[in-house]
């Protein structure tokens, strides 16, 4: 079988030696970018729709012509001015190979444009037509077991297939050449979801590509067979023909050939994006191009590496109905994607209205709430806030997914909330294109996540998302704003940046890390960090070696708990003396060389034991937390350490959120939402008079004018 050749996105920027970090010497912080000229595209973007953009995915191939022209008329009346058109049209556009049916679309783009209503037009390569899967059954994907993937929903082929490859630009290059000048067109949109559902294919054209993303990674087998421990088991590679994907075999396969695995077929997907939208640029240098992530609900893709490839960062955002605090894990996913682009302006590409059609149990949202999650999404930077889908499916396997034209039809509560917060929007319009920055960190690494849940790990119970989002959740309560940041990135502009998961540090990450707190920062790190390398190796010296001295203790041993016991905790020191807790699922033993003990085990595994330590360090200060604990037993540690880093929490009322928002001509605007069931009054910083806000209500405020 014939393979093409892999251009890797250099792999090497992400190797890492085994070894501790070099404290004489410790490399530049990693700088976060983005494609030349990507700001100037977002903001010409903003200019040209007015202020925010609101609209949602429009699939008008569903629907006769007719019904069309009554979509363009409720759009207006709901504020549309923007929808995302040809996700899912490659066989109506393409329908037999090179043969192509613009007709139905030149018509509707005609139509948009004269209603004032702009198009993100998509590449529809998310969906590859019939004809191309029985031409090329060897593209499709393979599963880990050798089973290859049937076409007939939606999903990705091979990322490595070069016929697969060589289709997708013949679509690309054809909706580039025609649709780049119309008046419609205001931006691109490539693919739709990256790794989901096609998250990694084991084929044949797959399997060649990974020995080439290695060998560009490592050089030499003999770089290779150190940096995975292939001593281990017997594993040494004598021919880069002798290295496999990680199939089914008998027992777990080398957790570092895992690793660089997920790593592979996360550029895989990437390469799949950076083809079509260097294509796309030949033809628009002006337009931005985009892709839609799924930030926070889809681990399948280093969003980091891709933040730097798209112009403007997006997010697919559906929240989780059975959490109570819901609102709380959708801040963060927001918080997570404004991040990813560096804090500028970014884009909510796909929510929904109400209640979708995927999960056992499709809650609907409860009146106000679709309001709130908007706002949250808006209050946090977003500049566009879109839904899937305009119109709701009458067949297909989404019919039951909610709409901002529901099956019920524009006399329904849910269109009339779509027009509700079409009009929020619009008289908001000035403080599109802001940005929003914060002065606290919480230290996010998709490669720390795929090691950290790698098989045969201490415990299955000590989450990833679960800890972070713990750590979250205080900050959320407390008023504190968040940006995410990779481990290796400039932290220098953070007063305070939290670890709550970081497993894997590069020696580049834990030598930033050392440099950041040595310089002044206060850095609060979680259990079970600082652990391996950027291969999954363990370092010399002690289970926490890369950090150990910067916090002032080290793990000597990992204690997790049996399902369902906890720890005690007593505060015996700092700002939180004499409060408890039960900490489950994990305590570390340490050993305490240079730091205080602010908490210790009551009992447990370790009774007596040092259960959270501060040090000083340098200039700054570090604290290890060496257990578990909720939201709300984490506040003795926060007081501590807020005061230590001199964060004052604003006065504002239990469960409303303040959302801070500076217009790009100096007006200062504020998102306020009230989560809670009672009335509440709460004065922004820095204004003359409170507001007050119905239970369940939200709403985007403008601060008045000076007298």
């Amino acid at each position: 079988m014939a393979v093409s050749s892999f251009n890797p996105l250099d792999p090497s920027a992400t190797a890492a030696a085994p070894g501790s970090p070099s404290p004489d010497s410790p490399p530049a912080p990693r700088q976060r970018t983005c494609p030349d000229g990507a700001r100037e595209r977002v903001s010409a973007l903003i200019k040209r729709l007015g202020g925010v953009a609101y609209g949602a995915d429009y699939n008008p191939e569903q629907w006769p012509r007719e019904v069309w022209r009554e979509d363009v008329a409720l759009m207006r009346e709901a504020g549309v001015n923007l929808v995302s058109v040809g996700i899912f049209s490659w066989a109506r556009l393409e329908p037999s190979p090179g043969v192509f049916d613009f007709e139905w679309l030149d018509e509707l783009l005609d139509l948009l444009h004269e209603n004032g209503i702009s198009v993100d037009l998509a590449t529809p390569t998310v969906v590859p037509p019939a004809w191309f899967y029985r031409a090329n059954p060897q593209a499709r994907a393979v599963l880990a077991d050798g089973t290859p993937v049937s076409h007939g929903s939606r999903g990705i082929p091979c990322p490595s297939s070069p016929e697969y490859r060589e289709a997708t630009a013949r679509i690309t290059h054809a909706l580039g050449e025609r649709y780049s000048a119309h008046p419609a067109v205001a931006m691109w949109h490539v693919h739709n979801e990256y790794g989901a559902p096609i998250t990694e294919s084991f084929s044949d054209y797959a399997q060649a590509d990974f020995r080439s993303w290695l060998q560009a990674r490592y050089g030499t087998l003999e770089a290779l067979n150190t940096a995975w421990g292939t001593t281990f088991w017997g594993q040494i590679y004598g021919d880069w023909e002798e290295i496999i994907p990680p199939l089914v075999t008998g027992t777990e396969p080398n957790p570092a050939l895992q690793l660089d695995w997920k790593r592979f077929s996360s550029d895989a997907q990437l390469r799949c994006f950076i083809h079509e939208r260097d294509i796309l640029r030949e033809y628009s240098p002006n337009l931005p191009i985009t892709t839609n992530f799924m930030a926070h609900n889809c681990d399948t893709s280093d969003l980091w590496r891709w933040g730097r490839e798209v112009d403007v960062s997006t997010n697919d955002h559906y929240l989780l109905p059975e959490d109570p605090s819901r609102h709380i894990e959708l801040a963060m996913a927001a918080d997570l994607t404004r991040s990813l682009g560096d804090g500028g302006p970014w884009i909510l590409l796909e929510h929904s209205t109400s209640g979708v059609n995927w999960r056992p149990r499709n809650v609907a949202k409860t009146p106000g709430e679709m309001a709130r999650n908007s706002l949250s999404h808006f209050g946090r930077g977003a500049d566009g806030i879109m839904f899937f889908q305009w119109r709701a499916s009458c067949f297909g396997a989404e019919k039951f997914h909610s709409a901002m034209v529901p099956h019920a039809g524009r006399d329904s509560r849910v269109f009339r909330e779509v027009c509700a917060l079409g009009s929020a929007l619009s008289g908001a319009a000035d403080a599109a294109g802001s940005r929003v920055r914060n002065r606290v960190a919480i230290l996010w690494d998709y490669e720390s996540l795929w090691a950290q849940h790698l098989p045969w790990r201490p415990t299955v119970d000590l989450g990833f998302r679960e800890q972070i989002r713990a750590w979250y959740e205080r900050l959320w309560r407390d008023h504190v704003g968040v940006d995410f940041a990779h481990p290796e990135f400039d932290l220098s502009g953070y007063d305070l940046v939290l670890a709550p998961s970081s497993y894997l540090l590069t020696d580049a990450a834990a030598a930033n890390l050392r440099a950041y707190v040595e310089g002044g920062g206060k850095l609060v790190v979680g259990p079970f960090c600082g652990i391996v390398d950027g291969n999954d190796t363990v370092r010399p010296g002690g289970l926490n070696a890369a950090l150990a001295d910067v916090c002032g203790v080290s793990v000597e041993e990992f204690c997790p708990l049996p399902e369902g016991a906890d720890a005690g905790i007593s505060w015996t020191a700092g700002v939180g003396a004499g409060a408890a807790a039960r900490a489950p699922i994990w305590c570390d033993d340490l050993r305490v060389t240079t730091g205080e003990v602010l908490a210790e085990f009551m009992d447990g595994p370790v009774p007596g034991g040092a259960a959270v330590v501060r040090n000083s360090f340098g200039a700054g200060t570090a604290w290890h937390v060496g257990c578990v604990l909720a939201p709300a037993d984490l506040a003795p540690l926060m007081a501590d350490v807020y005061a230590e880093a001199g964060i004052v929490l604003p006065d504002y009322p239990e469960g409303v959120e303040v959302l801070p928002r500076l217009g790009q001509d100096g007006s200062e605007w504020a998102v306020l939402i009230n989560h809670t069931p009672k009335e509440a009054e709460v004065t922004p910083a820095g204004w003359p008079d409170p507001v007050r806000l119905a239970a369940g209500a939200s709403g985007i405020f403008r601060r008045p004018e000076r007298a």
